[in-house]
């Protein structure tokens, strides 16, 4: 099912939380809405599920004009972060709720074999008769999945459905969920503000910032070609550093980097920790190791230039530093934008 926003927008009382957003997600299509809280991406997963609607622009389901819609007649299954499990339910009985309030009509043998059929899906056989609260967070979030397809629906959308749940387990999911779209093919939007998260999981990234798209793109686009210092700083660690542009180059602290396009003048670069590396002698910026942090795949120094910009690099765990050892950061790649007005 494809879905397409043309121009939407949402206010609540004076506060305008989408402006005019236009989206195209193809059928079949796993696409994530990322961004910082407030950047609008709930209110526009909202608006496609029919829990909030529209104030201008046109929602379309297919060839449908979904915009007012009512919410049980649009055929979308929802996730929420926090399960939203009946606890008084067992884990089949869950599953099940959806198919008994639908208008499609079920028996229980029907029924039954759904929810059997839902329960391997989401690796969970045996534990139909368990109540939400004998199971794990990570397995309660497998039982709000299998509710939400029970339905057989046409659109999948998930509002940050790892939030609650630890690292380890977020990782897993997302790698299971992966699968699970890949083997059902559900038209899926989801809602994270975990650049990881989005990256791992979505064919395709719409970065949104106050209510705007900033930018849209596969992982690999967004992560390698960022159009603007926001979605850079959004999607990783950036150092920034103010740089003189003359002739297409940008000069740092007596280093160089490609500035092609930019005009003479002042720029900022920025520069990811693992971009850098530090040696004990130049070419580089020159700089003084502050402090060293050493993590289990690497360490991270944190060192200040000659002109005052402190600079964390990521480097390799045996490379050499000590606080208050002067040397050189080089850099591998760079990124220049203009000034921040």
């Amino acid at each position: 099912m494809r879905i397409r926003l043309d121009n939407v927008v949402k206010t609540f009382d004076t506060f305008r939380a989408v402006h005019g957003v236009s989206l195209d997600i193809g059928s079949g299509e796993l696409v994530a809405l990322l961004g910082p809280s407030g950047s609008g991406k709930t209110t526009i997963l909202r608006m496609v599920a029919g829990l909030e609607f529209a104030d201008g622009g046109h929602i379309h389901f297919g060839d449908q004009d979904a915009t007012d819609i009512p919410v049980r007649e649009r055929g979308v299954g929802f996730v929420f972060q926090h399960y939203a499990l009946f606890p008084h339910m067992t884990v089949a009985d869950n599953i099940a709720f959806g198919m008994k309030v639908s208008k499609v009509r079920r028996t229980k043998a029907e029924m039954a074999a759904r929810v059997a059929d839902l329960l391997r899906l989401v690796k969970l056989e045996g534990l139909g008769e368990r109540f939400p609260n004998q199971i794990s967070g990570g397995q309660r979030q497998r039982v709000a999945l299998a509710r939400a397809l029970a339905v057989d629906p046409k659109v999948l959308l998930l509002d940050e459905p790892f939030g609650a749940l630890d690292a380890n387990v977020r990782r897993d999911l997302r790698r299971w969920l992966r699968e699970i779209h890949d083997e059902l093919g559900i038209t899926t939007l989801f809602v994270t503000h975990d650049q990881e998260e989005a990256l791992d999981l979505a064919d395709r990234v719409v970065i949104l910032n106050e209510g705007k798209i900033v930018q849209e793109g596969t992982p690999e686009a967004v992560c390698r070609t960022p159009g603007s210092a926001f979605v850079l700083n959004f999607l990783g660690d950036a150092n920034r550093i103010r740089a003189d542009v003359v002739n297409g180059r940008a000069t740092v602290d007596g280093a160089e980097v490609d500035a092609s396009g930019f005009a003479d003048g002042r720029a900022s670069v920025y520069l990811r920790p693992r971009d850098l590396d530090w040696s004990a002698v130049g070419p580089g910026i020159a700089a003084t190791v502050s402090r060293v942090i050493d993590r289990p795949d690497g360490r991270r120094i944190l060192a200040r230039t000659e002109s005052g910009d402190q600079v964390e690099l990521d480097v390799a765990p045996e490379t050499s530093a000590t606080a208050g050892e002067r040397g050189f950061v080089r850099i591998h790649r760079a990124q220049v934008f203009a000034e921040p007005a």
